[in-house]
Formats: C-alpha cells, structure tokens, sequence
C-alpha cells in the first residue's frame, strides 16, 4: 500500500471511528480479495495487542483480509518471539505503523495487581512468568500513588512501547529514520473506543 505512518495511522483511526459509530463498511472481505492476496500479504500497520477475546482487531478498526498485520498475547508483554514478529512487519512487509494496544479492565493486569498484593492463585507457571514481567509497572504505579487499575494500564502500555524502540534496534532505526511510527493506545471494552496514549514517530 505504500503509505506513510500519518496515513496509515488516520486509516487506522477512521475505521475505528466508523466501528464506534456502527457505521461499518467491512472492507476487502469478499471472497474476490481472499483469492487476490493469497499470492502475498500488505498490510498497513501491525498491531501487538492483548489476547483478549473482546479485541478483535479487524473488527474494532474495521478493515478486512491482509490490512493488518496482528501479534497478540495476553497483557501485551514483549517478548523475543514479539520483538521477532513486529522486526518482520518492520523490515520485510514494510509496514508504516505499529499499535501497541491494551484496555480497561485487563485481566492480566489484574492479575498482576492480585500477585503484587499475594493473592494471586494459580497453578500454572508460565501464566506466573507473565505476571512478573507486568511486576515492575504495578510496583511503580504503587510508588507514584495510583492503583487504579486502568491507570496502571496506561503506564503498561508506555512502558510496552518504550521497551519495544530500546530493545529493537531495526525497529528504532525505522522510526529515526522517519519510515515508521509507534503508537501506544488502549481500548474502552464499553464504547469500543481507541485512544491513543504515546507516539513515537511522525504522524503529522
């Protein structure tokens, strides 16, 4: 598609727009386009979400077949297979943005918060593994006063965003370079609303 981050990201957030609204075009998701990009995928952005199953990303930014290029785990926590997969967004689809999005009522954060608080019970350890990379943000947000749930989100979400430019070095060149920006954003479960927190790039 060859679009610049400001275009991709006003493509992003007019569909979601229109998801607000009910106003849905469902674009490219006929069977025509299924068969056109078989050969070969395009997408315009790449999306590292949380798993959760109410953040369908082609339908909350309503856009169709190929548009999105998606990475999702649960609290959205990075991780070398994340780093890994949005590096190949980056450098082999080419795509012009990146969203990192989280939203209220997380259950990974609220996981996070009931470990904090040693009231955490579970059995499995990977889901424990997890927890404690969301730690340090719970830890912090308790140090600057807040535990508010959905402010502790935010601060994730930042802190996700910051970790992705630091530890990714092709990811960060792409953004100094002006072929990439990096939005940090969460989504309101209740009005299907995507508000953006942080940028890194250009999307002017």
């Amino acid at each position: 598609m060859n679009l610049t981050p400001a275009q991709a990201y006003k493509k992003f957030f007019e569909g979601n727009e229109r998801f607000i609204q009910g106003d849905l075009s469902h674009p490219r998701q006929d069977v025509d386009h299924r068969a056109e990009i078989a050969q070969g995928q395009t997408p315009f952005a790449a999306l590292f979400g949380c798993s959760d199953s109410r953040l369908s990303a082609e339908i909350i930014f309503d856009v169709g077949l190929g548009d999105l290029f998606v990475v999702r785990n649960a609290g959205q926590v990075i991780a070398e297979t994340i780093l890994g997969s949005l590096e190949y967004s980056v450098e082999v689809l080419q795509v012009p943005l990146i969203v990192v999005l989280g939203h209220d009522s997380c259950g990974a954060i609220q996981a996070t918060i009931a470990s904090s608080e040693g009231t955490l019970v579970t059995e499995g350890e990977f889901i424990q593994n997890l927890v404690l990379r969301i730690e340090p943000t719970v830890q912090a947000a308790k140090q600057a006063g807040t535990d508010s749930i959905d402010e502790i989100t935010a601060l994730h979400i930042k802190a996700t965003v910051q970790e992705l430019i630091s530890r990714s070095t092709l990811i960060d060149s792409a953004v100094r370079s002006g072929k990439l920006a990096v939005v940090g954003a969460t989504y309101q479960l209740s009005l299907g609303k995507v508000t953006p927190l942080v940028t890194i790039g250009n999307i002017n």
